[in-house]
């Protein structure tokens, strides 16, 4: 069947972004709300939620802390009740702090891997048992990152959770295919969220363009583009990949934009 320009709109279908109050989460949100989905935003910033919602169409926000299966429990519950079966899952909540390997302790670790990959598993399988009993199928998509396929000196535990996202998402994938439920995953590098922004150093983003192939850093809205895409029909076919909207940077492999010519030389100048 040739594909038709409304296969990629999302009319009709219910979107859960955790974390979408601000950052990658808020472009996914309004991204998919432009293409017609209801969205519900669970973010623990309920100030954040609320004004993330205000901006969509069908939005509704929940205080949610994603890393408690009680509180994701009751968000699911309310979300159904009030925009229907949920047919797409965005797990964007993260966190990260400096973790040396050789300072790391426990309780930094166990929060690093709760920030990042708990919630994962929770949120998908909460929610994917209700597309299993709707019998809608659906598409499930997790923000991981460029650290979770190379090494991040100062960032064990964090890149650990990340890279345990990535092999999450092929064996979800697997297991959840006979249901109609696709299992995916994008992977940013370096993106120009409000946060980054407020802490960068004048000149920063000039520097981080060294850094990526394409010769700038990126754009929620850039995160956004490829998340309507996998959670439309357009992508009916894909499912345990992860995507790297990064601009290049992993491809690269370490080679960098000369910071005089722009020409590339393998490792920093």
């Amino acid at each position: 069947m040739p594909i038709v320009p409304s296969a990629a709109l999302l009319t009709n279908r219910t979107a859960v972004v955790t974390g979408g109050g601000s950052g990658i989460g808020r472009g996914i949100a309004l991204g998919l709300a432009a293409f017609g989905a209801s969205v519900a935003i669970w973010e623990q910033n309920e100030e954040a939620a609320n004004a993330a919602a205000e901006e969509l169409v069908d939005g509704l926000a929940i205080a949610t802390d994603v890393r408690d299966s009680a509180q994701v429990d009751a968000a699911l519950t309310r979300t159904v009740a009030e925009l229907g079966p949920v047919s797409i899952l965005v797990n964007n909540a993260g966190g990260v702090f400096s973790s040396p390997l050789l300072e790391t302790s426990e309780n930094g670790w166990d929060a690093l891997y709760r920030a990042n990959l708990k919630h994962v598993m929770l949120c998908t399988q909460r929610v994917a048992r209700v597309m299993v009993q709707h019998e809608t199928g659906g598409s499930i998509i997790s923000v991981t990152s460029i650290e979770g396929v190379r090494a991040a000196p100062g960032y064990a535990a964090y890149a650990a959770a990340k890279a345990g996202v990535i092999n999450f998402t092929k064996t979800a994938a697997l297991e959840l295919a006979p249901h109609g439920i696709r299992v995916n995953a994008l992977a940013p590098d370096i993106t120009l969220t409000e946060g980054l922004a407020s802490v960068a150093p004048p000149g920063a983003e000039a520097r981080f363009g060294l850094t990526v192939p394409i010769g700038r850093p990126g754009h929620v809205d850039e995160m956004a583009g490829a998340a309507v895409f996998l959670a439309g029909d357009l992508s009916s076919y894909i499912t345990g990949q992860t995507i790297h909207v990064d601009g290049g940077t992993q491809a690269s492999s370490g080679w960098y934009h000369h910071p005089d010519n722009g020409s590339y030389i393998l490792g920093p100048p």
